[in-house]
C-alpha cells in the first residue's frame, strides 16, 4: 500500500491499535476516539510528513490529512486491522459531556454519507442549471433520469441513516435500514388519500387526521421521505431492544428471532408514537432556526459567515449540519449553510494573497495545492498549512467571510439542496421550481466578494516581510536553505547525549533535525544563536529560532512535554521576538516534570540541515555557551 508506512506511524504514535476505540474519517480528517489521550504523540503526529496538523475536539483525536485522506484511511484500517467507519473496541467507561457526546454522534452518522449526499446534491443542483439554462426540458428523459440519481440518496435519507445511526449505537445496521424502508414504504404514503376515520388534537397545533389503525390503536400517518429526525431516534430505540433481545433469547435462534422481535417492537411504536412525536419536533426546529434567522438575516449572515471557519477547526460545524439537512425536509430551503457559501472562497483568496506576495519558497509551495482545493470547497490545507500560522490572513479570511454571508442574507439566498462544495455548490441555490433568481445571483456576487476582500486584503495588510519571517512554521521538512558555518552553542547546562539513544523515535531518527541531546541539570534555556523566535509552542515546552543567515534550530525541552500544558514552563520571550545569543529564553522546573513522569531530556536540532555533515562537541559536560554544534 502506499500509505501503508505512514498509517504504521499514525497508528504508532495515537498510542497503538489497543488504544483506539474508533477511527472514521470525513473530507481531511482521521477523526479516533481513543481511550486514553495522553498516550497519544501529538508533537510526533504534527511533525509526520502526510500530516498537517493534529486537533482534538468534541472528544475526537482528529489527525488532519488532506484531500487524499480516504486512501491514507483505507491503509490505517487494514493496517490496524480495524473495522471500517465502526468501534474497533468496547468503551472504556470514561463519560464525555453532553455537548461532546452529540458532537460523537452526529460525526458518526453523517460522515459515512456525506461523500454521496454532496454527489447526488450535485446532480440534482446541475439538472436544475440546466432546465434553468434552457439546455434541458423537466419533461425528458434525461431530465428524469437525472434526477432520479439526483433524488435517490436525499427522498430515502431514512434508509441511509438507519444503517449508520444504529451502528453507531450498537445495533445491526440491516435492522437500521429495515426500519428506515419501513419509514419510506410507498404503499403507506398512499393511504392518506382517503377521507380519515377521525381527527387527533383537532383545533390545535398538533391537529393530524387518522386513516389507519394499529391493533385498535391509532396511527398518525406523516411523511418521512428525506427525514432526519425520527429515523434516529427509531434507531436508537432499535439498537436498545435488539441489544436486550440478546440477552434473554438462547443462542440457538438469536440469527433470526432477535431481528424478527427487534423490528416487531421497535417499528410499531415507532409509527405510533415515535415518528409522529419527532416529526413535530423537527418541524418546531425548523420554525424555530427560520425564525431565528428572520428576526435579523444580516446579523446571521455575518456571524455565520465569520465564524464558520473557527466552527471547522473545533469541529463544532456538525452540530449545524443536521439542523440544515431538517431544514430542508421541513421547510424546503435552508439558509443555515447558504449563510456559509463565501467563507471557503474567502479562505481561498487570502491564499492566492499569500501564494503571489510571499518570498519563501516552501510557503508558495504550500499555497498552491491549498489554493486548488479550497476553489473545491476544501479548506483544511489552506487554514492549517498557511493561514492559521500566519495569523491576519485567517483573520481577514474571516472577515472577508463575514462580508460574504451579509451579502448572502441581504439577497436572500436559500439552499435548497445539500450540493457540492466549492463552486459545485453553486448550482444548489437554483430553486428546482422558479430556476435562477435573485438569492443565485446573491451567491454568486457573495463569493466573488469574498473571494477578492480575501485576497486583496491579505495581499496588502496580510504577509508583511517580517511577519512571514517570523511565523514560518519550523517543522519537520527539508528545505532549500544552505547551511554553512553553523556554530551553536550549548542552550543548557547538562549532559551530552546521542541523539539515537533518546527515548522518542521522531527525534531518534533524525526525522525532525540533525543534532544531539542533553540531560538538563539546571532548569534553565539560554538562545543557542542569535535570530528570531520563529515558533514558540504556547505550551513553552519547544521553541524554534531561525538565525539571520537562515538556519532553523529547534529545541524541545523533555519528551512528550506538551501534555503538561504548559505547567512548569514559564517563557520569558515571545514569537517574533529578536533574540541575542546567550539571552534566557525559558525557566522549567526539572523536579516537578520528573515527579509528573516526563523526561527533560531535550533534543536540539537543525531543522534545515540540507546535505552537510554536523560536528558535534566532544565534550560530556556541558555549560551554557559552549560550543555544540558546528558545520
Amino acid at each position: 500500500m502506499k500509505y501503508e508506512q505512514l498509517a504504521k506511524d499514525i497508528i504508532s504514535n495515537v498510542g497503538g491499535k489497543e488504544n483506539v476505540n474508533s477511527v472514521v474519517h470525513c473530507i481531511t480528517r482521521l477523526r479516533f476516539k481513543l481511550k486514553d489521550e495522553s498516550k497519544a504523540n501529538t508533537d510526533v503526529l504534527k511533525n509526520m510528513d502526510g500530516v498537517v496538523t493534529v486537533m482534538k475536539s468534541g472528544g475526537q483525536y482528529q489527525v488532519v490529512i488532506g484531500n487524499h485522506v480516504p486512501d491514507v484511511y483505507k491503509a490505517v484500517v487494514e493496517t490496524g486491522g480495524f473495522q471500517s467507519s465502526a468501534p474497533v473496541a468496547e468503551d472504556d467507561g470514561k463519560k464525555q459531556n453532553p455537548f461532546n457526546q452529540f458532537i460523537d454522534i452526529i460525526a458518526a452518522i453523517f460522515t459515512p454519507i456525506l461523500g454521496v449526499l454532496a454527489a447526488t446534491g450535485m446532480i440534482k443542483g446541475f439538472n436544475a442549471l440546466f432546465v434553468a439554462l434552457g439546455w434541458l426540458s423537466n419533461t425528458s428523459g434525461t431530465y428524469q433520469i437525472l434526477n432520479a440519481i439526483g433524488d435517490s440518496l436525499f427522498y430515502y435519507l431514512p434508509i441511509f441513516l438507519g444503517y449508520t445511526a444504529i451502528k453507531k449505537f450498537g445495533g445491526s445496521p440491516f435492522v437500521g435500514m429495515a426500519i428506515g424502508a419501513a419509514l419510506v414504504y410507498p404503499t403507506l404514503s398512499g393511504l392518506t388519500a382517503g377521507e380519515p376515520l377521525y381527527t387527533l388534537f383537532a383545533g390545535t397545533l398538533f391537529e393530524s387526521p387518522v386513516h389507519i389503525t394499529f391493533l385498535g390503536i391509532p396511527v398518525i400517518l406523516m411523511t418521512y421521505s428525506s427525514s432526519v429526525i425520527p429515523v434516529i431516534i427509531a434507531a436508537y430505540f432499535g439498537a436498545k431492544v435488539e441489544n436486550w433481545l440478546k440477552t434473554v433469547i438462547p443462542d440457538v435462534v438469536k440469527t433470526f428471532l432477535v431481528p424478527f422481535l427487534a423490528l416487531l417492537i421497535t417499528l410499531p411504536i415507532t409509527f405510533i408514537v415515535i415518528g409522529p412525536v419527532a416529526t413535530w419536533a423537527g418541524q418546531l426546529l425548523g420554525v424555530a432556526t427560520t425564525s431565528i434567522y428572520n428576526l435579523s438575516p444580516i446579523i446571521a449572515g455575518i456571524f455565520l459567515g465569520a465564524f464558520w471557519q473557527v466552527f471547522v477547526i473545533f469541529g463544532l460545524h456538525w452540530g449545524l449540519i443536521p439542523v440544515a439537512i431538517n431544514n430542508l425536509a421541513t421547510q424546503g430551503a435552508d439558509p443555515i449553510l447558504a449563510m456559509i457559501f463565501a467563507a471557503s472562497f474567502a479562505q481561498t483568496g487570502a491564499v492566492l494573497g499569500v501564494w503571489l506576495k510571499t518570498k519563501q519558497k516552501k510557503l508558495k509551495s504550500l499555497s498552491i495545492p491549498a489554493f486548488i482545493s479550497g476553489i473545491f470547497g476544501v479548506t483544511e490545507p489552506a487554514i492549517y498549512g498557511v493561514t492559521l500560522p500566519l495569523k491576519k490572513p485567517f483573520i481577514i479570511s474571516c472577515i472577508a467571510a463575514a462580508v460574504g454571508g451579509a451579502i448572502l442574507a441581504i439577497f436572500g439566498t436559500m439552499g435548497y439542496m445539500v450540493g457540492g462544495l466549492g463552486i459545485f455548490g453553486i448550482p444548489s441555490y437554483i430553486h428546482p421550481e422558479s430556476g435562477i433568481g435573485t438569492g443565485f445571483w446573491g451567491s454568486i456576487i457573495a463569493i466573488v466578494v469574498a473571494f477578492l476582500l480575501g485576497f486583496i486584503l491579505t495581499y496588502l495588510f496580510g504577509v508583511g516581510k517580517e511577519k512571514t519571517s517570523e511565523t514560518t512554521p519550523i517543522e519537520a521538512k527539508k528545505s532549500d536553505v544552505k547551511v554553512e558555518n553553523v556554530v551553536v552553542a550549548s542552550p543548557l547546562q547538562g549532559t551530552l547525549m546521542n541523539l539515537r539513544d533518546i527515548e522518542d523515535a521522531a527525534f531518534a531518527s533524525g526525522a525532525l533535525g540533525k543534532g544531539v541531546a542533553i540531560e538538563p541539570t539546571e532548569g534553565k534555556l539560554f538562545s543557542p544563536v542569535t535570530g528570531t523566535v520563529s515558533a514558540l509552542f504556547p505550551s513553552n515546552h519547544a521553541i524554534g529560532i531561525t538565525t539571520e543567515e537562515g538556519t532553523e534550530i529547534l529545541i524541545h525541552i523533555g519528551l512528550d512535554t506538551v501534555q503538561l500544558n504548559g505547567q512548569y514552563f514559564t517563557a520569558h520571550t515571545t514569537q517574533g521576538a529578536r533574540v541575542e545569543k546567550g539571552q534566557l529564553l525559558i525557566e522549567f522546573d526539572i523536579e516537578k516534570i520528573k515527579e509528573s513522569g516526563f523526561a527533560v531530556t531535550t533534543p536540539v536540532v537543525i531543522t534545515n540541515q540540507g546535505d552537510y555533515q554536523l560536528e558535534t562537541t566532544l565534550k560530556t559536560q556541558l555549560n551554557v555557551g559552549d560550543l555544540l554544534i558546528q558545520a
